[in-house]
């Protein structure tokens, strides 16, 4: 049977007007008529942003306004981890594409407010560019301060922001709806505009001017800081396997025997030979602290995960973080008194000085009084 030909692409390739370029990319462009969004090339060909930072803001520009954009939101949404996602954000926050700032309610609580600019270069004051930088540098410099701008012109259109809150306060916790995306409001923005660094957390940050007439001269931007190490950042050692102090015959035997018979209690924790040699000295170890084999068979196969793939890599980590302490060692015992022979009945008791008895000692001291 011959190989099947894809003629969808043939068609489709028939119905681009035009000569086909002889190498690269050939777009077929087909209007959109519903739910689609509008891209600019200064940020799906930013030379300074990562391919993750242009994904992620492509999906809260795609998303309506009011919906949550944090961190963990948007880990919910894609395939991309916390730490990827918040590397990202720290990028689009850093070209101006991001604004974040914690404002303080009527209520008096504290929230963060997340406002995403489509076209930040297109503000009366765009946020100063970053220069290039290495893949090693984890942080930017701070810009010098703006120059004084020049009045704008009167019939220079307000840019339209889509604000959307924070994952502090998710939409309509405060009893308001959130609205459509409509331009910034002359008082009172609901975030920190370009080149102002947000204030303290227990303060509320004072009014902002309207657009058109900004401040003379704005404040620097504030230096970028990652919050969350970068994958690349390097890893620390893994904590060695427990050792006994001494490890006798009589522990490793015992040892081995214990981690030979896991596959009968748990057969997905079958080990093979290398690894029964490499773990017998951490169970020596659980052994020495007196852990009874059936708490130590327990601890180490309880609860797998599934699938489970690397079932030795399991019982290092379990060996090495749930390590028992020892117990503390008991007080002795004081030695009981020697025994001696009473003086007046030759009876034997028990005390550290010799002479009469209990018994022998009362009558004395009756004569006595």
């Amino acid at each position: 049977m011959a190989t099947q030909q894809n003629t969808a692409l043939t068609r489709a390739l028939a119905e681009v007007p035009g000569p086909h370029p002889r190498s690269g990319v050939i777009h077929v462009v087909i209007p959109h008529t519903t739910r689609f969004t509008v891209v600019g090339n200064h940020l799906a060909q930013h030379p300074d942003l990562s391919c993750t930072a242009v994904g992620i803001a492509v999906r809260i520009q795609s998303l309506p306004p009011g919906t949550e954009v944090g961190i963990k939101a948007l880990a919910a949404r894609c395939r991309e981890g916390e730490k990827r996602i918040a590397a990202a954000l720290h990028e689009l926050e850093a070209h101006g594409y991001l604004q974040r700032a914690r404002v303080r309610l009527p209520c008096g609580r504290i929230v963060t407010r997340t406002a995403f600019c489509n076209q930040p270069l297109a503000l009366p004051h765009p946020c100063p560019q970053p220069t290039r930088r290495s893949p090693a540098t984890s942080s930017v410099p701070a810009p010098a301060p703006l120059p004084a701008p020049p009045a704008p012109a009167p019939e220079a259109p307000a840019p339209t922001w889509e604000a959307a809150e924070g994952a502090s306060e998710a939409p309509g916790s405060t009893g308001e709806a959130p609205g459509p995306s409509a331009h910034l409001p002359p008082a009172a923005p609901a975030f920190a505009p370009a080149g102002e660094a947000p204030g303290p957390a227990g303060e509320a940050p004072g009014p902002g001017p309207e657009l058109p007439g900004r401040p003379a001269h704005p404040l620097p931007a504030a230096r970028f800081v990652p919050l969350v190490p970068p994958p690349t950042a390097p890893k620390p050692p893994p904590r060695p396997l427990p050792r006994p102090t001494e490890l006798t015959p009589q522990l490793h035997r015992a040892a081995t025997a214990l981690l030979t018979d896991l596959r009968r209690h748990a057969p997905q924790f079958t080990l093979s030979e290398n690894d029964i040699h490499d773990l017998t000295p951490g169970v020596a170890a659980w052994l020495e602290r007196t852990a009874h084999p059936d708490a130590i068979r327990h601890t180490l196969t309880n609860d797998p995960p599934h699938p489970l793939k690397h079932p030795a890599k399991l019982l290092r980590h379990r060996l090495t973080a749930l390590l028992p302490p020892p117990l503390p060692h008991a007080p002795a015992a004081p030695a009981p008194a020697p025994f001696q022979t009473c003086d007046g009945c030759e009876r034997a008791f028990r005390s550290p000085d010799p002479g009469h008895c209990r018994d022998c000692r009362a009558p004395g001291l009756a004569t006595a009084a």
